[in-house]
């Protein structure tokens, strides 16, 4: 590499961590520090950026890369997976937005093509910024999660098609003979990778994960020579890219291959947005700067009222609908993605780019705020919300009890839980427990348990518990702002209610004392304590070491049977 590359690199690489450590602190997506940096390094403030052909060639291999991992976490068979919901979902969110946002393009003035290009990328939303909120919230687990989830999935099947027929087109349009020729070459393209992928990888695969080196290898090679191939087809190598993680996504060692792969994702990614960034021009984008403001507003607003009229209608409630309508309220990264290949292949100008980009960026920042504030909103917001919301019976009620009075309410079955649970019953006491996973409630309804579907973050649920004759709450929830609303509810009701609540924090346990909670289980301590008790009672015995751990094990294997995982970054 040439020295003044890499230097200009290096000063790329700070100005992006400086720009992305403020955005964390703002809790924004990274995304957005990318970009930005871009735009801070490129010719609009500090023109730093001087090797653009290296750069753009690495932002390729980014795309490339981002394309191949999520077609490795796009495995065919999900599609049989995300539902009813997520298919009617997935599918109307993005006929509507893309349809809508069309008629309105046009009405600007814009031409057809320019309006086809960014109605469809108005109309998909980010699966990987939305993972990671949902995840950071701790509530993957959680029935809205699941919808949102499968409604992202099926849009990824169709941003696949779109980018499929797309890269084929050259720098013409045509709807008669290429569309043919684009669909019989992908069709025995993807009919080739599908063979390869049931008969020939599987077997491959097995012998290299021997070597977690030779499989990280592998993987980068299968995935250029892919994309190398579709570009000889006359498709993007990005559709390539992608079309080769679908075909490894059947492997069972694809989760091997994206733990390995995404260090190397990342950092080239990182490139891709920067770059994006540095294109941004901003000589002539005031004068779209309504239309950027109109069509972001869209996005924020008209995406989630689509979702939650579509979910009202199949007898969602307004909750479960509102919360997985705000995850359709910002664009994708496939949607930049199209942006670019349209420029490339002669479809879109460099505005354009700037005018979806500028989206992305609000849009990116709005929704995340959204979904980290959601229940806060649907607090204010709940009483507007009913209209989206069908009279009757609810399909995700799950409510298994009788409205009667209970002495003990427990929210959340998991791990803590599922101990607590048997502790409930010698006590022979009436109990009812809460939890926001519907297979769950199921499961435990079957059983015989009182139990009803819900979530804690709910202060319309917390309202309608009957806290005045309770004589103990306990919440196995490890998330602060959570336990300290069950409090606050509890307290309000009946200040001389047991309160017991998990915390994983020794700062966040005082506060939770300070709030009125009468006792704060920390499993970390509780872990250390019960060994110290074991080393007490055995001492240095080996005899009894080995039946507590015939105990555990008989402990983990109904653990396992029931569906229990080790947490994850203090998941619930």
């Amino acid at each position: 590499m040439n020295p003044t590359t890499f230097i200009e690199l290096s000063k790329i690489l700070f100005i992006t961590l400086i720009t992305t450590g403020i955005i964390k602190l703002l809790k924004q997506p990274e995304i957005i520090g990318y970009i930005l940096s871009g735009i801070i390094a490129g010719p609009v403030f500090l023109n730093i950026i001087n090797s653009t052909e290296t750069l753009a060639t690495f932002s390729q291999i980014g795309i490339a890369l981002l394309l191949f991992f999520v077609g490795l976490n796009l495995n065919p068979k999900t599609i049989k997976e995300v539902g009813k919901i997520s298919l009617i979902t997935g599918i109307g969110q993005v006929v509507f937005t893309s349809g809508v946002g069309f008629l309105i393009l046009k009405l600007l003035g814009f031409n057809t093509i320019t309006s086809i290009y960014v109605a469809i990328a108005l109309s998909f939303s980010s699966t990987i910024v939305i993972m990671k909120l949902i995840t950071d919230k701790r509530e993957l687990d959680s029935l809205y999660a699941r919808i949102s989830i499968g409604f992202l999935i099926v849009q990824d099947f169709i941003a696949i098609f779109i980018l499929l027929i797309i890269s084929s087109l050259g720098n013409k349009i045509s709807l008669g003979y290429m569309l043919l020729e684009t669909v019989l070459k992908g069709l025995a393209g993807i009919v080739l990778l599908f063979l390869l992928s049931i008969y020939v990888l599987p077997k491959i695969t097995k012998v290299i994960a021997k070597s977690q080196e030779f499989l990280l290898l592998f993987s980068i090679t299968w995935c250029f020579l892919v994309a190398t191939l579709f570009h000889y087809l006359n498709f993007s190598i990005e559709v390539g890219a992608l079309l080769a993680g679908m075909a490894l996504s059947m492997s069972p060692y694809h989760f091997e291959i994206s733990s390995r792969m995404k260090p190397l994702r990342d950092f080239f990614l990182v490139l891709f947005f920067i770059v994006l960034g540095s294109q941004m021009t901003f000589s002539n984008i005031l004068n779209y700067f309504w239309i950027i403001i109109g069509l972001s507003l869209f996005v924020l607003i008209g995406n989630p009222i689509i979702v939650m009229v579509l979910m009202g209608l199949l007898g969602y409630t307004k909750r479960t609908s509102f919360l997985a309508g705000l995850t359709v309220a910002q664009i994708s990264e496939f949607s930049m993605i199209l942006v670019t290949m349209g420029a490339s292949a002669g479809h879109l100008s460099q505005e354009i780019i700037s005018v979806v980009t500028t989206i992305g960026l609000i849009t990116f920042a709005g929704s995340t705020y959204m979904i980290l504030y959601s229940n806060k909103l649907y607090s204010l917001l709940s009483k507007y919300l009913t209209i989206f919301e069908r009279k009757g019976k609810k399909i995700d009620e799950h409510k298994y009890h009788k409205d009667e009075d209970y002495e003990i309410i427990l929210f959340g079955y998991n791990r803590i839980g599922f101990d607590i649970l048997e502790a409930l019953k010698k006590i022979r006491k009436k109990f009812l427990i809460i939890d926001f996973n519907p297979e769950t409630i199921i499961k435990l309804s079957k059983q015989g348990y009182n139990c009803r579907y819900g979530d804690a973050n709910d202060s319309v649920l917390l309202d309608e518990l009957k806290f005045e004759k309770v004589k103990m709450v306990i919440s196995t929830i490890p998330v602060l702002d959570t336990n300290l609303l069950i409090i606050t509810k509890v307290r309000e009701a009946n200040p001389k209610a047991i309160i017991a609540v998990v915390s994983h924090q020794i700062e966040e346990a005082k506060k939770l004392y300070e709030a009125g909670a009468t006792y704060v289980i920390m499993p970390h301590f509780l872990g250390g304590k019960h060994f110290a008790h074991l080393i007490e009672k055995n001492k240095i015995n080996r005899t009894q070491f080995l039946k507590e751990r015939r105990a555990q094990l008989r402990d983990l294997k109904r653990r396992l049977e029931l569906g229990h995982r080790h947490p994850k970054h203090d998941d619930r």
